[in-house]
C-alpha cells in the first residue's frame, strides 16, 4: 500500500552511450523515496543507433533531428507500455546537441506524443529552463543521489560516480536536508562514449568487454599528459559536457594501447574532481555502465583518495539510478519543486525543469 502522497512514478533514460532506454519504477513524493518498483530494458537496433548517431548535434527542424525523434518516441512507447498502474511518467529523451550559453540544448522526442500514446501524464524537456537561465542543463541527477544517501542512511559526504558516454560526479550531504543547498555536481570528462567509438569504428564490436583489451594494453603517457592539460578539467564546476567531449588522440596505437589509454583518460577525470569537492567523500558509489568495467574500475580506484565501489554495495540498482533519477524529478515538477542549482548546473537560483503534458 503507498503512502500518502506517493506515487508509482515511471522514468526513463536514454543517454549518450547510444545503447537503449532504460525505464523504471520509483515509488516517491518528490521528496523522498519509498521504494523501488520494476524495471525494464530496450536496446536500439543497428539501425536505429544509426539514425541517431548520424543525428548527432542536429537542433529541431533538421530532417535528421525529426528521423531521430521517432526513433526515440517509438522505442519509449513500446516499453513503456509493458507497463501497468503507474501515475506520471518522467522521460528524458534523447540528447542530440547541448550548448549552454549558445544555442541551448536539444533532447528528442515528444513527451505531449508519448502522454496520448501511454494515456499518462508525461513531464519532459527537463533541461531546457535550466539552460535559458543560464544553467548548464546538466547533470540534473543530484538532487535524486541526495535522496539515495538519505535512504541509505549515509551520516556524512557521499559521491556519486556515473560512468555513461560521458562521466559525471556529484557530492552530497545528507546532513543537509535541502538538496538545493547539499550538492555540488559537474561533469568530469568522458568515459565510454570514445571507448565505445573506437571498439564500433576499429573492431566491429560495440565495447571492450569488461576492459579485457585495455587490461592488456599500457596508457599512453605522452598523450594522457597532453589531454588532461585541456582548460576543461580546471574549470571551476559547475561544468557540462557532451559527447564532443576532449577525447585523447590514440591515432596510431595498438587497439589494446589506444583503449588503455582512452580508459586512463576518464580515470583521470574522476580523480581530477576531487580538486573541486568542498570535502572528501566517504566513499564514491559508481552506477551506470562502465562500473562493469573491471580495468577502467581499477583505474578510477588508484586515482581516488576514497573507498570506490559500485552503488550495488549499497543496495542499489547501479543500470537504473538515472532512469529512476528522471522518475524523481517528474515527482518534484508536478509538485512545483526545484529540480536544479547553482551547485549543480550554475543556474543563478534553484529552479524547477520540465514541461508537464497530459493526454
Amino acid at each position: 500500500m503507498k503512502k500518502a502522497g506517493m506515487q508509482r512514478v515511471l522514468g526513463t533514460m536514454s543517454g549518450t552511450s547510444l545503447d537503449g532506454v532504460d525505464a523504471a519504477v520509483l515509488l516517491t513524493d518528490g521528496v523522498e523515496i519509498g521504494g523501488f518498483g520494476e524495471t525494464a530494458y530496450r536496446p536500439y537496433s543497428d539501425d536505429e543507433r544509426d539514425i541517431l548517431r548520424a543525428a548527432l548535434g542536429s537542433w529541431p527542424g533538421s530532417a535528421l533531428a525529426e528521423a531521430a525523434a521517432e526513433v526515440v518516441e517509438l522505442a519509449h512507447a513500446e516499453l513503456l507500455a509493458k507497463f501497468r498502474d503507474i501515475d506520471l511518467v518522467g522521460f528524458h529523451g534523447q540528447t542530440l546537441a547541448h550548448d549552454p550559453g549558445g544555442r541551448g540544448t536539444h533532447q528528442a522526442g515528444s513527451g505531449q506524443d508519448l502522454a496520448q500514446a501511454l494515456g499518462w501524464p508525461v513531464v519532459w524537456d527537463f533541461r531546457s529552463t535550466d539552460v535559458r537561465l543560464g544553467g548548464q542543463g546538466a547533470p540534473l541527477a543530484p538532487f535524486y543521489h541526495h535522496a539515495l544517501a538519505r535512504f541509505i542512511g549515509a551520516d556524512g559526504p557521499l559521491g556519486f560516480l556515473n560512468l555513461g558516454g560521458v562521466s559525471n560526479v556529484t557530492w552530497c550531504d545528507p546532513r543537509i536536508p535541502a538538496p538545493d543547498h547539499a550538492c555540488l555536481a559537474f561533469d568530469c570528462g568522458p568515459a565510454n562514449a570514445p571507448m565505445d567509438d573506437y571498439c564500433a569504428t576499429h573492431l566491429g564490436c560495440p565495447r571492450d568487454e569488461n576492459g579485457s583489451r585495455a587490461a592488456r594494453g599500457v596508457p599512453e603517457a605522452a598523450r594522457l599528459e597532453a589531454y588532461v592539460a585541456h582548460p576543461f578539467f580546471r574549470r571551476i564546476p559547475p561544468k557540462s559536457l557532451d559527447r564532443a567531449a576532449p577525447v585523447p588522440d590514440v591515432q596510431g596505437l595498438s587497439p589494446e594501447d589506444a583503449l588503455a589509454t582512452l580508459a586512463a583518460a576518464c580515470a583521470a577525470g574522476v580523480s581530477l574532481a576531487f580538486e573541486h569537492f568542498p570535502e572528501p567523500p566517504a566513499r564514491l558509489l559508481v552506477c551506470g555502465g562502465g562500473r562493469h568495467n573491471a580495468t577502467l574500475m581499477a583505474m578510477i580506484t588508484a586515482g581516488c583518495d576514497c573507498p570506490v565501489a559500485p552503488v550495488e554495495t549499497a543496495g542499489l540498482d547501479g543500470d537504473m539510478i538515472e532512469a529512476q533519477a528522471f522518475a524523481y524529478l517528474a515527482a518534484r515538477v508536478a509538485r512545483g519543486l526545484p529540480t536544479s542549482a547553482p551547485g549543480t548546473t550554475g543556474v543563478a537560483a534553484p529552479v524547477g525543469g520540465g514541461t508537464l503534458s497530459r493526454p
